[in-house]
């Protein structure tokens, strides 16, 4: 599992992750909780959204970062595409998601926790 992570940054590096994932990680469940209230939504958008809302509580609490960072930025980029009306948001969480799968969690995360370096 550490062959997924670059680091667990700590300090101010560390901060900044956090507060990136806990960015990208509201916006993402709030996203999915519109598109659930918007209305009578069909069966496959309320799927997508519940999967959407649990792939930003994954990312807020920091656990399997770079996973959850990576399939965010999949279904953020197929949404561009299949919504135009909220492109910049589509790309933005995109990006934002993919430069967490690549950076990792940081150290005020669940999967630094878990798998971070031990001390014997």
């Amino acid at each position: 599992m550490r062959r997924l992570f670059s680091t667990f940054a700590s300090g101010p590096p560390g901060i900044g992750l956090l507060l990136i994932r806990l960015l990208v990680g509201t916006a993402v469940v709030c996203h999915g909780l519109v598109m659930v209230l918007r209305g009578e939504p069909s069966l496959g958008i309320t799927l997508f959204a519940i999967f959407s809302i649990g792939l930003g509580l994954l990312l807020i609490a920091g656990f399997w970062t770079p996973v959850a960072a990576g399939l965010i930025t999949v279904t953020a980029l197929w949404d561009a595409f299949a919504h135009p009306a909220d492109r910049r948001y589509s790309v933005m969480v995109g990006v934002l998601g993919l430069a967490l799968a690549l950076l990792g969690p940081g150290a005020w995360s669940v999967d630094a926790r878990l798998f971070g370096w031990k001390r014997l």
